[in-house]
């Protein structure tokens, strides 16, 4: 197999680490030339070693993953790596990109090994991608939500809130005064309309009816039937964790 180069891009250590270690057993003659701990790193990086190939994380602070692949353009193959992300999959999907899923499955890894090895062996040119990240670029994220209260009109800061949860036609609002006091509104936009303005590296949906504040969770209490408890902190209640989403609390 010819000798390739590549670039990882992650801001937890020990999955940057894992996903080197995994590329070392299913590539062996692939060099790992640069490890970034964010999207700027990412791009500063790929300027100096031209790598082969970016594998990119694309939920990280400051500049992030899609951001990183904007700069990058069609200069290097790309691979993104995300956690469960309803949303972003799809969008990969119609995209025909390789992407990762966290925790990187080795039995994954190594089609999307072989896919970029055939286009390497064929020279074949990096995907242009630019529609793509486009779709994918990083929104503004909501900051305030509006509850009727009876006859007042609450403002609540989203970083307040601890969870929303879907109720029939309605959303619940779960926040966290000032003073440490739970407080609950329902208010008329839908859960999914909601979700797709957060900041997901700040919430994340756990049920199909259910996000949570990541900061608002006490702890997680696993069930046999491979779902899951969360516990917050400082309130009586507790939400589910369906099958679907208990994966993403793997790497936490």
């Amino acid at each position: 197999m010819s000798f390739a180069t590549a670039l990882i891009a992650d801001d937890e250590p020990l999955l940057r680490d894992a996903l080197a270690a995994r590329l070392a057993e299913v590539w062996p003659a692939l060099r790992v030339v640069a490890m970034a701990r964010n999207g700027r790193e990412a791009v500063e990086m790929f300027e100096r070693y031209k790598p082969a190939v970016c594998f990119l994380d694309v939920h990280m602070p400051g500049m992030s993953g899609i951001e990183a692949a904007q700069h990058i353009g069609c200069a290097a193959h790309l691979v993104f790596v995300t956690a469960f992300d309803q949303y972003a999959l799809p969008a990969f999907d119609a995209g025909a990109v390789d992407y990762l899923m966290k925790p990187v499955d080795r039995s994954r890894l190594a089609q999307t090994v072989l896919r970029l090895q055939e286009r390497l062996r064929l020279s074949q040119p990096p995907a242009d991608l630019a529609s793509l990240l486009a779709v994918l670029q990083p929104k503004p994220t909501l900051r305030w939500i509006r509850a009727s209260i009876g006859n007042t009109l609450k403002l609540i800061a989203v970083s307040d809130i601890d969870f929303l949860r879907a109720d029939s036609k309605y959303t619940v609002v779960a926040w966290r005064e000032a003073d440490g006091k739970p407080g609950e509104a329902l208010i008329r936009t839908p859960l999914k309309e909601l979700l797709a303005e957060l900041d997901l590296q700040c919430f994340a949906q756990v049920h199909r009816s259910v996000v949570v504040q990541l900061s608002a969770i006490a702890h997680l209490v696993r069930h046999d039937n491979e779902t899951a408890t969360l516990h917050l902190r400082g309130r009586a209640d507790t939400l589910p964790v369906s099958r679907s989403y208990l994966a993403q609390f793997r790497q936490m």
